[in-house]
């Protein structure tokens, strides 16, 4: 092959997409393209290990592309072989196995790994986690945490965002009984102010996680055996438990980045075009990446990162630029219904604030709106406005006079998508991570994608997040009506 030579460190979410998209716009495989993975597990959808957990996903349905799809577009596919050195004279990366692979564009997408808390007797003599202490950040720590919840009766989660609670609520659901402890002001504190955390703590009661909301744990309780027998708080308090899940958040791994001298702040500085601010033959994408002093943290944006570099490498658009995403974040747990989009601090002077809220019933919807726009929304409870939402927000459409009819379903003369896919426009977008309307979803399955799991071969839709699929498979269950051959919910 006679072309560059593409070599994308990180199989994850954001270097397996990177490789898709370069694929698709290089179908004469001009360039030469390899990606290397530290994992052995082919690329898998991180984001729903959770759903795993819970039972509503099998972990054969997390791939990210089918078996044979590396050998049938071109890409060399190395795995369970982490990148050690970057050479960047040489233009060269080394592997842990001493492979050598020399590189004209470098691609880094090495993502991030779990932060773990400096609490006292977290970890053995040997520095290693203790026993029944878990972080939820690979395929293999989630194999590892159900093997224990099979012998644990009691757990504890510390961290309550989002990837705290949809933990908490999996286990909640295996029969632990579950307590998450977070040490802000209310659960989900980064995307919900005050009063949509407190509906959300009573949500959470009512099926079944508790919470110790301000607290901060001071120290692991060991059992007899010398693994996890629960936590002591900052109040003096001691929680009891056999299994200790940490979602304390992430750190990007940058230190390939930092060893090879390129600038890192949170992440690795790049600029609009996501090269390095350092070397223009390195890109960075996804949870290692940081632009405009962002590191997104969410899959979204690493794939409208992914399309941006595959325009410029395969020459499709030498103009693409990143400017940015408008973040969308959905809580994905049963009985728990959030979604956010926008900076939970997003009220500025001057915004128009509409508020609906029923904290009696577990409601609570909010609209900040700036120059006619969504600037943010938060609803809590009862989701089915989000589509519409969503929509306005990650366009920046123009809002129709009546805002309350956004916010309050059957108050005005929107049309709330999830209720009824026939009201719902065909421009629609229900998949915000991949951007797939409904129409799109219409015609995948008219034209024979015939369940909502070749629904998402044929667009992508529910292979992000997750938090679209109840949407699609209502699409998909709607048009089983008409059409008999439809497979509903598969």
């Amino acid at each position: 092959m006679s072309g560059p030579r593409v070599v994308v460190v990180g199989n994850g979410m954001a270097g397996s997409r990177v490789v898709e998209e370069l694929r698709r716009r290089d179908p004469a495989r001009m360039l030469g393209v390899t990606i290397v993975g530290a994992e052995r597990a082919p690329a898998y959808n991180r984001i729903l290990l959770t759903e795993v957990l819970a039972g509503r996903h099998s972990g054969e349905e997390l791939g990210l592309v089918p078996g044979g799809w590396h050998d049938d577009h071109g890409v060399d596919l190395v795995t369970g072989d982490p990148v050690d050195t970057l050479d960047r004279a040489a233009r060269k990366v080394v592997t842990a196995s001493g492979r050598v692979l020399p590189y004209d564009v470098l691609v880094l997408a090495t993502g991030a790994d779990a932060a773990l808390p400096d609490i006292e007797g977290l970890r053995t003599e040997a520095g290693q986690l203790l026993p029944n202490a878990f972080a939820l950040r690979t395929l293999d720590d989630l194999r590892e945490l159900q093997r224990a919840r099979r012998h644990a009766t009691r757990a504890v989660v510390l961290g309550g965002g989002l990837l705290g609670l949809e933990v908490g609520r999996g286990l909640v659901a295996s029969g632990l009984e579950t307590v998450v402890v977070h040490v802000g002001p209310h659960l989900l504190d980064r995307q919900l102010d005050s009063t949509a955390g407190n509906v959300l703590v009573r949500a959470a009661a009512g099926v079944g996680l508790a919470s110790r909301i301000g607290r901060a744990v001071t120290r692991i309780v060991r059992n007899a055996d010398g693994a996890v027998g629960g936590v002591e708080l900052d109040d003096g308090t001691c929680v009891l438990a056999d299994l200790l899940v940490l979602a304390t958040g992430a750190r990007p791994q940058v230190g390939l980045a930092r060893a090879a001298g390129l600038r890192v702040e949170r992440g690795i500085v790049v600029d609009d075009t996501l090269r390095s601010v350092d070397d223009p033959r390195v890109f960075a994408l996804g949870d290692c990446a940081e632009h405009d002093g962002v590191v997104a943290g969410l899959v979204a944006p690493a794939w409208e990162q992914a399309a941006v570099i595959a325009a410029q490498l395969t020459g499709a658009d030498p103009a693409a630029r990143y400017r940015g995403s408008r973040v969308a974040a959905r809580l994905k747990a049963d009985g728990l219904h959030v979604a956010a989009m926008g900076a939970r601090d997003a009220e500025l002077p001057g915004d128009d604030v509409v508020v609906v809220a029923d904290t009696a019933q577990g409601t609570y919807r909010k609209l900040v709106v700036r120059d006619g726009r969504i600037a943010g929304a938060t609803v809590v409870g009862e989701l089915s406005t989000v589509g519409v939402l969503t929509q306005l927000f990650t366009r920046q459409a123009r809002l129709p006079g009546d805002r309350v009819s956004l916010l309050a379903p059957g108050s005005g003369t929107t049309s709330t998508p999830a209720a009824s896919p026939s009201l719902m426009p065909a421009g629609t977008t229900v998949c915000s991570c991949n951007g797939v309307t409904k129409g799109a979803i219409q015609q995948a399955v008219l034209g024979g994608s015939r369940s909502v799991a070749a629904v998402a071969r044929a667009t992508r839709a529910t292979t992000g997040c997750g938090g679209c699929r109840d949407v699609v498979s209502g699409i998909v269950d709607w048009l089983a009506a008409a059409d008999p051959q439809v497979e509903v919910n598969a």
